[in-house]
């Protein structure tokens, strides 16, 4: 096809973008690189977990340069990643410097956090292993289980997003939401020995709020009542709060800003809870049947 039959559309095009500011058509807006994202995390995670999950197999002897060295490569990557996506959300009001000062500053704190990131995410191991009579090993669970997974990507991205790194927390997460099923926002607030068993279709937003030693399972949304008000709802607690010691069964929703889980307590697979229930409550469902009727042939 001849170029001048396309004139047209291409001044629609051109037209589209011009009217709209979602397009990234200017030289001087700046976005992270999602591939380079990623493979920070899976440095990260290697140096978390050496001879897991990538080639490269220190030895005893070699482990601290290999800590060292992967650490610098990360620090100078996530600095990278860091600028573009404060100067994609905050230019023209930040100048090159300031993103720079700023992006040094958040890699440094992070990079000091991983230690910690680390212990909280063997206490994770601990509550899998705990939690499925299934696990034959904790390096089991580190090496396939996909609930851990989504848990060490969270744990990581949740880290930005309190630093206020734009974009790449969510980058992550939606990461291991295409890799596991599990859609667990950076912004949730999440306590030790946290086990998510099976693990696909489990649903956790940003305001939610998790403490210690809770297990969900398969299918389990921790969500909120109608967002019909949009962004006028940004900042607002939306999800729910999960106190200590608490079981949720498969395909149970629990909603609501306001809706708390009392410590100890259980609750049924497929419940719909929009209210809050007192510490150590069994909440069931009712009224549901099983009805098996017998197919009998007719004979001749």
């Amino acid at each position: 096809m001849k170029r001048e039959h396309l004139e047209g559309t291409v001044a629609r095009m051109l037209s589209i973008y011009d009217n709209s500011d979602v397009f990234f058509t200017s030289p001087d807006r700046r976005f992270p690189n999602r591939n380079t994202i990623i493979g920070i995390l899976k440095d990260i995670r290697t140096i978390m977990f050496p001879r897991y999950f990538e080639d490269e197999k220190p030895s005893h002897s070699n482990l601290e340069y290999f800590v060292g060295t992967t650490l610098d490569a990360v620090g100078d990557a996530l600095f990278r990643q860091v600028r573009e996506a404060l100067l994609f959300r905050d230019a023209p009001q930040i100048s090159l410097e300031e993103a720079e000062q700023r992006s040094r500053a958040i890699t440094k704190q992070f990079l000091n956090k991983i230690p910690s990131l680390l212990e909280l995410l063997i206490k994770d191991v601990d509550a899998a292993f705990e939690g499925d009579p299934a696990a034959q090993s904790r390096e089991e669970i580190i090496f396939s289980y996909p609930g851990f997974f989504a848990i060490s990507v969270y744990r990581i991205a949740h880290e930005l997003y309190v630093l206020d790194v734009p974009l790449i927390p969510r980058i992550m997460t939606e990461y291991a939401h295409q890799k596991t099923g599990v859609d667990l926002n950076a912004g949730a607030q999440v306590g030790e020995y946290f086990f998510i068993d099976h693990a696909t279709g489990v649903v956790i937003g940003e305001t939610t709020i998790i403490g210690n030693h809770v297990k969900i399972y398969q299918g389990v949304t921790l969500g909120a009542l109608s967002t019909r008000g949009g962004q006028k709802l940004a900042g607002v607690k939306r999800h729910p709060t999960i106190e200590d010691d608490v079981t949720i069964y498969s395909n149970a929703s629990i909603l609501g800003g306001e809706t708390v889980i009392g410590k100890g307590s259980v609750i049924a697979g497929s419940a719909f809870v929009t209210e809050s229930v007192p510490a150590g409550s069994r909440v069931s469902v009712r009224c549901q049947e099983v009805n098996v009727h017998q197919h009998r042939s007719k004979t001749s």
